[in-house]
C-alpha cells in the first residue's frame, strides 16, 4: 500500500471478507484491484512465491483457491530481501506458483526495498534500523535472512 501511496494512488479496503482482492488503488478516475503476497523462500537462485491459498488463517477444508486473474488487476510482492514487484495479473502465466528474481517479470520489479525483519531473530523488529543508503537494513544482533 505504501508503494502505490507513493505513487499518488488513494488507497481503499473491501470491507468484510475479500478472497480476491487485499486492497484496492485509485489513480484519478481508474481503480485497481491488488492482490499482495509475501515470500522468504529462496529456492535455487531465485524467490519462490506462492499465489493460491489453502485455507488461510482458517482450518483447511481441503481446497485450494488459485489466483484468479480476472479478479485483480495487479499482484504485488515484496520478498525476503525486500525487492518488490508490481506484475499486471495479465502478465502471469501461472496461477498457483511463480518464481522471481530472474529474467521472467523483471520488467516488474519497482524497487529494492529493504530487508524484512527475521521472524526467528533473538531481537524483537524494534532493533531494526533506519535504511542505509544503499536500502539496507541494519539489524542489532545478526542478519537473519
Amino acid at each position: 500500500m505504501e508503494w502505490f501511496a507513493s505513487k499518488g494512488a488513494g488507497i481503499y479496503f473491501p470491507i468484510g471478507h475479500s478472497p480476491h482482492c487485499d486492497f484496492i488503488a485509485e489513480f484519478d478516475e481508474d481503480l485497481a484491484r491488488v492482490q499482495v503476497k509475501t515470500s522468504t523462500c529462496w529456492l535455487r537462485d531465485r524467490w519462490s512465491v506462492t499465489l493460491c491459498t489453502r485455507g488461510g488463517n482458517r482450518s483447511w477444508n481441503g481446497q485450494v483457491k488459485r489466483l484468479d486473474a480476472s479478479r485483480c488487476e495487479y499482484l504485488f510482492v515484496v520478498v525476503g530481501d525486500g525487492r518488490r514487484w508490481c506484475i499486471p495479473t495479465s502478465a502471469l502465466t501461472a496461477g498457483s506458483h511463480i518464481s522471481l528474481g530472474g529474467p521472467k517479470y523483471s520488467e516488474f520489479e519497482v524497487d529494492p526495498g529493504r530487508r524484512l525483519p527475521d521472524p526467528h531473530a533473538e531481537e524483537p523488529a524494534s532493533t531494526i534500523g533506519f535504511p542505509s543508503a544503499r536500502g539496507d537494513v541494519r539489524v542489532a544482533k545478526g542478519d537473519g535472512l
